[in-house]
């Protein structure tokens, strides 16, 4: 018999004994109609996950993790409002049951029955992952998240004290809302979670608000390695800016209690705490995992001794709330009503072709108020002198800052974030006078920690706002690039659209920065942004193509809810010369407000049909630098600006080339892993044009002279050039 059976069995036969475990009275507020109310979404958890096993014992189910020994946190879910926005620990499917209880018409164990058998019926994913989640319910759906989900937690809580100040136009929590995250106390210990922690004690400390409430659901043990005995409590009961509490999560009578002291604290103060939730884990972690495999067997039945529903049973029986008979009568009706559904579920429908699968990778659009821009008298006051400088040429970053103003004005959504963006106007100075225009609260500077800009970001996305985070070098978005991968583009994903992510991420990047910095501040590797389904990433070559390109990447987030990364190369910020010193050749006018750069619009210099350089960033640069040599040989040349390079604009460069007969694709990111090795491809597939590739060495970039020499240069390219239509330089 099998741990699972050997739990129910125990049950059935202990309730009826009368042979309940011993513990504390029942104390606090809870009354019986809701202590009962409670049980019966225990007894749902518990038979749901009962039923998930045979199911998948049975080929009809998928991925069993279940939440039995966590069903107490039903408890919580009482304790709080279905306005407050809960991301959710994966064993909690009984805080969902129970917060269901709370909102009209819902239909609770039909709808999560229909996740775990991965039914295209299913009401949050579409049966595209077995998650707990419901648009209804305010639970953004999670799968199998270590950690992950803290940082955006963090955000959305610190969303609600800004939407009280500047409420956007598609904000959804209320005013008194707080923000719910649970996890396990494994999980506590990742480096994603200490950083959420550390940004909430931080916010705090400085009397900003942060309606947060953590909670550790502490079963000392993660799959089999133990938490050392008292280790949650000694982390967290001195946590600056974070108040702690702790409960019985064995016994719904303390942990109503205790949650709802917690909220009260959260929502009156505006605070974060840290609710610490004792439980146990039955089973095993899970699917096939078997707990006796490494954990002494006495060990595992005393756990099992301790099952909360037991424990649910004898506190009721003694506030008398119900009656064991009554109790066991619960449970045996709700197993059978779950075996019912369960033989239903399997028959419905599933997802069939790739079609399907993909159908929610890009969210839905949604209805965004008019806007004809900024106003003349807004853009007087905020750009004061810059007006008159917008009729003569600039650099890039000045023209990405003057779109960025343009921007925040017409849209009051737009927030950015990032390491010294707001009082130091970005290390460039990319953002310089945008606080001074636009107020600290919409120029966050944050703490050095790119999980949590990224998590802001994400936080506040999912209330209304169009966030802007600021990645201060591409080679420092590999410490976070797992809220992009992991979270922000997956949420439409996970959730038929329902819940979306619009974000235009802004990177500086790519490398030819002189002698500063090495590789960590020369990145030229974005093949973990192209990887990832569903993100933008646009990659100008000039200001004024930036400032057009980052009106589309905002239009693209918030009015079609796309997850958008903007790669900004670094090393043409201050570009203002082409063939010739002072020949100003690189700087170009402000575009007015209102001309933009569609997504998967390409640019194209000249129109020769012996050679089309394709390329992009500071390859447009170099490539441009090389023209005049390549001319010279006889060679009639277009360059071919691919602008986006994510997803593939295949369409507009099959078109760019057509008619040419060779074409070079000149890439400054790597041999391996690098944005030629798709162009080589496409036009293979597209063309009959003789092909060649130039790229980056894989290597990493050096500090110094040889800052360079690892990339493509002007005399490479021309060199490439020459070789690819048999000339000889």
């Amino acid at each position: 018999m099998d741990r699972a059976a050997i739990v129910h069995k125990n049950f059935l036969t202990r309730v009826a004994a009368g042979d309940l475990p011993a513990g504390n009275a029942p104390t606090g507020p809870l009354a019986g109609p809701e202590a009962v109310s409670i049980f019966r979404s225990e007894c749902l958890s518990r038979a749901m996950d009962l039923k998930s096993r045979a199911m998948q014992k049975a080929g009809q189910g998928f991925y069993t993790i279940g939440s039995s020994g966590h069903e107490g946190l039903a408890a919580v879910s009482a304790a709080l409002r279905p306005t407050d926005m809960a991301f959710l620990h994966y064993r909690d499917a009984a805080f969902q049951i129970q917060r269901g209880e709370q909102v009209p018409a819902q239909s609770m164990a039909w709808d999560m029955m229909l996740s775990f058998a991965c039914s295209s019926d299913d009401p949050i994913s579409g049966g595209r992952h077995k998650v707990l989640g419901s648009k209804a319910l305010n639970i953004p759906p999670q799968t199998s998240t270590i950690a992950s989900h803290l940082p955006k937690a963090v955000g959305a809580a610190y969303s609600i004290g800004a939407a009280k100040r500047h409420r956007p136009e598609h904000a959804v929590l209320p005013d008194d809302a707080i923000v719910y995250c649970s996890f396990g106390d494994a999980s506590a210990n990742h480096s994603t979670a200490q950083g959420a922690f550390n940004t909430a004690g931080w916010t705090a400390f400085q009397s900003v608000p942060m309606p947060l409430l953590f909670c550790c659901e502490d079963n000392g043990i993660g799959i089999s390695t133990k938490t050392p005995k008292g280790w949650i409590a000694a982390n967290f009961q001195n946590r600056p800016g974070i108040k702690y509490f702790a409960c019985d999560g064995l016994d719904i009578y303390d942990t109503y209690a205790t949650a709802l002291e917690a909220a009260r604290y959260v929502r009156e103060r505006k605070k974060p705490a840290f609710l610490h939730v004792r439980t146990v884990r039955l089973y095993g972690h899970a699917g096939a995992d078997v707990a006796t495999s490494y954990l002494p067997k006495a060990e595992v039945e005393r756990d099992e001794a301790n099952d909360p529903l037991l424990h649910s049973v004898r506190l009721m029986q003694a506030a008398g709330a119900l009656e064991p008979d009554a109790a066991l009568k619960i449970y045996t009706d709700t197993i059978a009503r779950i075996e019912r559904i369960g033989d239903q579920v399997v028959t419905r429908p599933h997802l069939q072709t790739a079609q399907d699968v993909m159908a929610s990778l890009v969210p839905p659009k949604r209805k965004c108020a008019p806007s004809n821009g900024p106003s003349a008298s807004a853009r007087e006051a905020a750009f004061g002198s810059d007006l008159r400088a917008m009729e003569e040429p600039q650099i890039m970053s000045r023209l990405i800052n003057w779109a960025l103003t343009d921007l925040m004005l017409e849209h009051g959504e737009i927030v950015m974030m990032g390491e010294d963006v707001g009082l130091k106007g970005g290390v460039y100075g990319v953002t310089q006078k945008l606080r001074q225009r636009f107020g600290p609260d919409r120029m966050i500077d944050t703490l050095l920690d790119e999980q949590s800009i990224l998590g802001l970001a994400i936080g506040m996305a999912q209330n209304g706002y169009t966030p802007m985070p600021e990645i201060q070098f591409l080679a420092y978005l590999h410490n976070a690039e797992d809220q992009i991968r992991g979270e922000a583009a997956t949420l439409s994903f996970f959730s038929e659209g329902q819940y979306t992510n619009p974000m235009v991420m802004r990177i500086a990047g790519l490398g030819y920065q002189k002698g500063f910095g090495g590789h960590f501040h020369n990145d030229n590797s974005v093949a973990v942004l192209r990887d990832i389904p569903g993100v933008i990433l646009a990659c100008p070559s000039n200001g004024a193509d930036a400032a057009r390109m980052l009106r589309e990447c905002v239009r693209l987030a918030r009015e079609e809810q796309r997850v958008v990364a903007f790669l900004e190369p670094i090393a043409l910020y201050p570009m203002r010369d082409l063939h010739e010193a002072k020949d100003g050749g690189w700087m170009q006018r402000y575009p007015d407000p209102s001309e933009k750069i569609a997504l998967g619009e390409v640019g194209l210099h000249g129109g020769g049909q012996d050679l089309a350089i394709v390329t992009f960033g500071n390859g447009v640069y170099l490539s441009q630098q090389a023209l005049p040599a390549i001319e010279a040989a006889g060679i009639k040349a277009r360059i071919v600006d691919m602008r986006w390079l994510s997803p593939l604009p295949k369409d507009a460069l099959t078109e760019a080339v057509q008619g040419c007969d060779n074409i070079l694709v000149a890439d400054e990111t790597r041999h391996s892993g690098g944005v030629a090795e798709a162009l080589m491809a496409h036009f293979h597939e597209v063309s009959d044009a003789k092909l060649a590739r130039l790229t980056a060495e894989d290597s990493f970039i050096a500090t110094g002279p040889a800052y360079a020499a690892t990339m493509p240069s002007k005399d490479s390219i021309t060199a490439a050039a020459l070789n690819l239509i048999g000339k000889t330089s």
